[in-house]
């Protein structure tokens, strides 16, 4: 799934995104018109991670959210986050989803804009089958896959349609196990791989590192560049994802949500190194510098 490495490809600044606006309710506009975020993961160990997404979807502008995960964690969840409505998911008594939780949480995203998978799944086998179940049913839905739900796609088992938004959001350890590519060679050339597999599977690719490159199938490709290494901290990821899917589901295409997504939470993090120093801060204090951001950007 490799490709011959670009140079540099478009910078994603604030030029940029002031070009590229996202799409911008009227005043008139109730909560359904900004959209309905579905984000399914989590295990009984790790909704956190739900958590963490669920939140940047609704800072993103998303209009509603909505959780699927563990029943064991769902009333949890529902008090950590009075926003949303959380919905209980069969789990095994490991407290991992079983294969039963994709068909249900696919009669949930029926009722979604924009649908992410992926934030706080462990386990690799008993995701692939809640995917083997999940994903056929969501794949034509705008959607972004985070973490172990990217096990899913390894081996060429699966291919979205060109006219599907998808957005996948790997980091350098999760590509590699996609492509059967060593760690090594994905950090030589991490814009080369991310337009492979873009091609190859016919979605957005958003490769996070220092770099962050995003891939589009048809051969563009752009590149964010002024985040910091605090960033690289726990569930920093989960809310990259989050603010993702709350774009997709306010209408951004996966290609605009991508560029944005990387945009806002590499200048949240540099909000943040500000005023604590370049590591210490939390992936929860990201969250809310992502409106303030937004609404910078949308000044003229």
């Amino acid at each position: 799934m490799s490709a011959r490495a670009k140079k540099h490809g478009i910078a994603v600044n604030p030029a940029l995104l002031r070009r590229w606006p996202l799409p911008a309710p009227s005043e008139e506009a109730d909560k359904e018109a900004r959209g309905v975020a579905l984000i399914i993961g989590g295990t009984a160990e790790t909704p956190g991670a739900l958590l963490l997404a669920g939140v940047a979807a609704l800072r993103a502008g998303a209009g509603k959210l909505q959780i699927a995960g563990p029943g064991s964690c769902t009333v949890a969840l529902g008090v950590a986050i009075p926003e949303a409505r959380v919905f209980p998911l069969p789990e095994t008594s490991t407290g991992h989803l079983d294969r039963k939780a994709g068909q249900r949480a696919a009669e949930h995203a029926a009722g979604a804009d924009a649908v992410l998978i992926g934030p706080g799944l462990l386990a690799e086998e008993a995701t692939q089958k809640l995917m083997e179940t999940l994903l056929p049913r969501v794949s034509r839905d705008p959607l972004v896959l985070d973490a172990v739900a990217l096990s899913a796609l390894r081996g060429g088992r699966y291919r979205f349609s060109a006219d599907a938004p998808v957005l996948l959001t790997p980091n350098a350890a999760e590509i590699a196990r996609l492509t059967g590519d060593t760690l090594e060679a994905v950090e030589a050339n991490p814009a080369g791989i991310a337009a492979g597999v873009a091609r190859t599977l016919d979605a957005v690719v958003a490769l996070k590192g220092s770099t962050t490159w995003i891939a589009t199938p048809d051969g563009e490709s752009f590149e964010y560049s002024t985040g910091k290494v605090g960033l690289a901290t726990s569930g920093s990821g989960d809310v990259l994802a989050g603010i993702a899917v709350g774009l997709l589901a306010r209408g951004a295409t996966a290609e605009q949500a991508a560029a944005w997504a990387a945009y806002l939470h590499g200048e949240a993090g540099n909000r943040l190194a500000r005023g604590f120093g370049r590591i210490g801060f939390l992936a929860r204090e990201l969250l809310p510098e992502i409106p303030a951001l937004m609404n910078q950007l949308g000044r003229r």
